[in-house]
């Protein structure tokens, strides 16, 4: 094990801090609020599923750590079994404005419930169980493995896209389920979505993840050229995605234990080079882009909080389960990026976007909408190697 000198002091204490920053966010109408800069809800804006999911996951964690946070996690499930929730054609809206199916905010709701199930919330174990069975039959798709993308509200039209971002939120969502329900069909279902896009796809296009396809699973590399900064589809390879996938990867072969393939951490680890080789600091100035053309030139130079919160999480998770000092350095190194340009110790949170001159912009994202991602990766350092969040806590006690 580590000393705790290998882990800065303020990272340590990060996931207290922003835990006071998100504890505002609850909805008076239910759900979570998208947060402005200082962490005041903006009422005036659609309640998202996304968001209420991640804030529930949040709250639940903190709930397991033996933080006050029955209530808001209670508050959570709530929106989720009330106001967001189809209750004539099943599944979640993806927000109070918006009634299509997409398999991004199901994963979510997965994930909610499986960390609010494993801090034992009211009512958070029927959840799961409706969400798991709703994205089993709704949107995965056995001859690919793979989960499909966005219906509509009644069930009826399938968009014909595919993405690899709904397939790695859903990968970290049943690598959750599975360790709080003891289901091993989940981490089958995980495995399957993670050697077909990272050890297929990823692997065959120089470990630069292709995001999007079409409905056969035919890879798209020209889509939303136009649009290269979207902050849910955009153009090319995402660079703060490779970490997350290399993490996911680590955390999938912890969950197989002896039934692991040999591919998944070496897998991890070109995923992670890949990502280090083409985002990190490749404009001359410090920070990851957000993502990158085929050929690994920066396409979108703005520097995103997720993105550096995800290196981080990743550099430690491989460290971990290699000792290689070298991913240290490299968690250290970004602890330092994520502490100088990123956290906010005025209005609180991180600053979730920067331009390239790391200075804090709006291009992609407006507020601080939710923590997950910074809590995450702060609190990770904190907990033994498990296959999820709500796993690591629970073997803890």
């Amino acid at each position: 094990m580590d000393s705790p000198s290998s882990v800065p002091a303020w990272v340590r204490a990060e996931p207290a801090r922003l835990l006071g920053f998100a504890r505002g966010a609850a909805h008076p109408d239910g759900g979570f609020a998208w947060l402005d800069d200082t962490g005041r809800p903006v009422l005036d804006r659609p309640v998202e599923t996304w968001i209420t999911c991640r804030m529930t996951h949040v709250f639940a964690l903190a709930a397991l750590q033996g933080a006050d946070t029955g209530e808001l996690v209670a508050h959570g499930i709530a929106a989720l079994t009330g106001p967001l929730r189809d209750a004539e054609h099943g599944g979640w809206y993806a927000s109070t404005a918006l009634a299509e199916k997409r398999a991004y905010e199901h994963a979510f709701v997965v994930l909610a419930a499986a960390s609010a199930a494993a801090a034992g919330a009211d009512g958070a174990r029927p959840l799961l169980a409706e969400a798991l069975e709703t994205v089993e039959r709704r949107f995965w798709e056995p001859d690919a493995g793979l989960v499909a993308d966005v219906w509509d509200r009644g069930w009826t039209r399938l968009e014909d896209y595919r993405g690899a971002n709904a397939n790695m939120h859903t990968v970290e969502a049943l690598l959750a389920a599975a360790d709080v329900t003891g289901d091993a069909v989940w981490t089958a279902r995980a495995l399957s979505i993670v050697e077909r896009l990272v050890h297929g796809e990823a692997r065959a296009h120089g470990w630069l993840l292709p995001e999007h396809y079409d409905p056969d699973w035919r890879v798209r590399l020209e889509f939303n050229r136009a649009e290269p900064a979207h902050p849910f589809r955009p153009f090319g390879a995402t660079v703060g995605h490779l970490f997350e996938w290399a993490r996911l990867a680590v955390h999938l072969g912890r969950a197989l234990g002896d039934t692991a393939p040999a591919w998944l951490v070496p897998d991890a680890a070109a995923l992670f080079e890949a990502a280090v080789r083409y985002g990190w600091a490749v404009d001359g100035r410090p920070g990851f882009v957000y993502t990158t053309d085929f050929a690994g030139t920066p396409v979108v130079r703005t520097r995103l909080h997720w993105v550096v919160a995800e290196a981080v999480a990743a550099a430690w998770t491989l460290h971990q389960e290699t000792g290689d000092p070298a991913y240290l350095a490299r968690f250290q190194q970004w602890c330092g990026h994520a502490e100088t340009c990123f956290v906010d110790r005025e209005r609180g949170s991180w600053h979730h976007e920067l331009d390239p001159d790391n200075r804090p912009a709006t291009t992609v994202w407006e507020g601080k909408p939710d923590v997950y991602h910074a809590y995450q990766a702060t609190l990770l350092p904190e907990l033994p190697p498990a296959a999820s969040f709500a796993g690591a806590l629970l073997a803890r006690g």
